[in-house]
């Protein structure tokens, strides 16, 4: 537990003098570059928290080419500051060109830390997977709850046959019939049937039933 602590001190110890160094240069430049007062101290603030946004960016997993171009930016623009102070640069003729660079760095600076962090696509997939969830878990209740039962089929009522109403006959008719019968009895050697009756008679159905009836 000690040696893991003394190798963390260690870490910390050397993280803080190269921050410190690191920022020291950037102000340096800055003020050479024309930017004094509180705002060569603003320079070191904005290139290091560009180089953490980027470093969060890369390990959150998501859009790391997004993540590698604005880290390395940073990267450049402190390795240059600190190149810069170790003889190269003469503070007092700082050339154009890096006068420009240190006034369009605030810019440049927030461009990349806003679409750095307020631009993360794993919140919206997350935010999408979640409501997508949500939804499927909707369906799948609707189905799996249980309907009203089906009603029974209606079976419809029958309706009662109607009774056949008596056919009244007259007797002559009927005797005519017999005639008939006994005549088709005595060709055919059959008796005869309701149809041929009825043809014969040239009757409707009904009063030819009933005078096979009565026959």
């Amino acid at each position: 537990m000690r040696a893991h602590l003394a190798r963390v001190d260690a870490v910390l110890v050397q993280a803080v003098i190269a921050a410190a160094l690191s920022f020291a240069h950037l102000h340096d430049v800055a003020s050479a570059a024309g930017q004094d007062g509180w705002k060569a101290w603003a320079y070191p603030v904005a290139v290091d928290l560009l180089l953490v946004a980027a470093w969060r960016r890369l390990r959150s997993g998501e859009a790391k080419a997004a993540g590698w171009c604005w880290f390395l930016i940073a990267l450049a623009a402190s390795l240059g500051a600190n190149v810069a102070t170790a003889g190269l640069l003469d503070p007092d003729n700082v050339p154009a060109w890096l006068r420009i660079l240190v006034a369009g760095w605030p810019a440049v600076a927030f461009l990349g830390g806003t679409l750095l962090v307020h631009s993360s696509p794993t919140t919206h997939d997350e935010t999408s997977d979640d409501v997508g969830q949500e939804k499927a878990e909707d369906i799948k209740d609707e189905v799996d709850a249980p309907g009203p039962a089906p009603e029974p089929p209606v079976t419809p009522a029958l309706e009662p046959l109607p009774t056949p109403v008596p056919v009244a006959v007259p007797a002559a008719l009927v005797e005519h019939a017999r005639k008939v019968a006994a005549e088709h009895h005595a060709r055919t050697g059959t008796a005869i049937d309701t149809p041929t009756l009825r043809a014969r008679l040239g009757v409707p159905p009904p009063m030819a039933d009933a005078i096979a009836a009565q026959l």
